[in-house]
């Protein structure tokens, strides 16, 4: 087919040629290190504040860790996104500080538990560092990856790492579904919300 193309342009006196073509080239802006005195004057504490007043739902992200490493792992996750629908690609973000986001990486895979506004007490659970945060926590593996996925959650989204970017003192993963499922269209309390530094829930 591509031969026949090429006769074809050939006729009608067109160029094949599939080298590059020569185009003329935006003149380069000046580069040059941003100094001290130029930095916005942007704090830690003012950064959060003004940020919190967007509402986020609130995520547990799960994989099954080996034995060696202590069994399953999990983190609270407010920064969950669906990122693409062809191919289906979620995404969150962690610190690069994490100690649970290594062990996540090395399984390559990973179970996002979405919370409904009753399950407060599990995110703060899964928020702690060092503690067993599934002592207790009821879950079954996920279809797809074995991740584990909570008893209860409204929703899940079962995945396997697709890409991992660097975003300052944060890592962008980003996720390729594998399955996912959720309760019947109005059954439970609705998600859990994170507002101004508290937990909410929507009411419509």
């Amino acid at each position: 087919m591509a031969a026949t193309a090429v006769r074809y342009l050939r006729s009608v006196g067109a160029p094949t040629a599939t080298g590059p073509v020569p185009v003329d080239s935006m003149p380069r802006p000046a580069l040059r290190a941003v100094a001290d005195d130029e930095r916005l004057p942007l704090g830690r504490g003012e950064f959060r504040r003004v940020l919190g007043h967007f509402a986020s739902g609130v995520t547990v992200v799960t994989a099954h860790a080996s034995d060696s490493e202590g069994g399953p792992a999990g983190f609270a996750c407010q920064s969950f996104a669906s990122l693409s629908l062809d191919p289906p690609l979620v995404t969150f973000m962690v610190a690069r500080t994490s100690t649970t986001w290594p062990r996540i990486a090395r399984a390559g895979v990973f179970c996002v538990n979405i919370l409904g506004a009753d399950q407060g007490a599990l995110c703060r659970g899964f928020a702690v560092s060092g503690a067993d945060k599934f002592a207790g926590v009821a879950h079954s593996p996920a279809p797809a990856t074995g991740s584990p996925l909570l008893d209860g959650v409204p929703a899940w989204v079962d995945c396997r790492v697709q890409a991992v970017h660097t975003g300052g003192d944060h890592l962008i993963v980003v996720g390729r579904v594998e399955a996912l499922g959720a309760t019947a269209e109005g059954d439970g309390p609705g998600p859990l919300l994170f507002h101004r530094g508290v937990f909410g829930r929507f009411s419509g």
